[in-house]
């Protein structure tokens, strides 16, 4: 028998057995939550033929059967056929999965908790997922878990120009970054970002803006107190309707505490036509950075197609609620197996 090596101990795990319950009881405390607003649990497929197309998330493709099938990046296309089949409210929590995400804010399998509020707006789900993550907070209270502090004052909110505007030095006084010509993004973001001119000449608006936005902008987001950025570009949508009162923006918000992005929240698209536009969109671009095109949510298309409700939804990362809570800054403390160890 060949004698075990004693530097062989990547069998364990890289959280604690106290941070295995901590996770257990908060994952307890969150379906209670969500039940006592009558919101149902559901269970929609990991794998599936179906996926939601985004140029910025790469899934992990399983042939199944001779099958094209993908492990889920989120549950939404299982999900939305949920709510148009008449679930009402539901929620769901569940693992997805991202290729090549991978550091100490990502691992590329993590803890999901979603949600659709049926007749709800993306207002009133800012305010929920706000009740929800002091829900969290009170329940490691209660176990007196030594925690980030939170203020009693409401979650700030803040426009996505406006969050622009207070961030970037070089952004003239008065100016919006949504209206600012190309070729002055692309002088911006030489100016407050490590990209050079060159790279920024091949960039695109959106690709300019997400530069500024993760090496400018997000550090200083939720830095005193929790904060929603909201009122994102109409180019990045994503899945969310465009603002009725300003179509330069979409209905769409993300939570932030101490620079880190918590959730992603959306008015839904319930028009199938424009989610196939935005899927070509979306492909065009998967296409020029030479990722592979996506088949998309052909079943979800023909669960919008027969009618989704009007909603509001959101997507939330377990790992990082937890990490942001406790003040932690690698995920690894918070989970038992990165993909390292998996």
């Amino acid at each position: 028998m060949t004698e075990l090596t004693s530097f062989n101990d990547d069998w364990q795990p890289t959280c604690s057995v106290q941070m295995l319950r901590l996770r257990a009881t908060l994952l307890d405390t969150i379906r209670s939550f969500f039940r006592e607003r009558n919101y149902l649990e559901v269970e929609t497929p990991l794998l599936s033929h179906d996926i939601v197309v985004d140029a910025h998330l790469e899934p992990f493709e399983v042939p199944a059967a001779g099958e094209r099938m993908f492990l889920q990046t989120s549950p939404e296309a299982g999900m939305k056929r949920l709510l148009a089949a008449g679930s009402g409210s539901i929620f769901q929590i569940t693992h997805s999965f991202r290729r090549h995400e991978f550091g100490i804010k990502h691992n590329p399998e993590f803890t999901m908790i979603e949600w659709y509020g049926v007749g709800s707006s993306w207002q009133d789900q800012i305010q929920l997922t706000e009740d929800l993550v002091r829900c969290v907070h009170s329940t490691m209270s209660e176990l007196n878990i030594e925690r980030v502090l939170l203020s009693a004052d409401p979650f700030q909110t803040i426009r996505y120009e406006t969050a622009f505007a207070r961030s970037l030095k070089s952004l003239a006084s008065g100016n919006s970054v949504l209206a600012l010509p190309l070729e002055s993004l692309r002088a911006l973001a030489v100016a407050e970002t490590n990209f050079d001119a060159a790279t920024c000449s091949t960039m695109g608006r959106d690709d300019l803006l997400n530069a500024l936005l993760a090496e400018c902008v997000e550090p200083q987001l939720g830095i005193a107190h929790p904060e929603f950025l909201h009122d994102y570009p109409a180019t990045q949508a994503a899945l969310a309707t465009l603002n009725p009162h300003d179509d330069r923006t979409a209905c769409r918000f993300e939570l932030y505490l101490n620079g880190l992005e918590l959730c992603n929240g959306y008015q839904e698209l319930t028009d199938t036509n424009e989610l196939k536009r935005r899927d070509e969109l979306q492909n065009a671009s998967r296409s020029q950075q030479s990722a592979e095109v996506l088949p998309g949510a052909h079943r979800m298309m023909a669960a919008m197609n027969h009618g989704l409700p009007d909603c509001s939804g959101v997507a939330l990362g377990f790992d990082r609620l937890l990490m942001s809570l406790l003040g932690e800054t690698n995920i690894q403390k918070v989970i038992p197996f990165p993909i390292n160890r998996a």
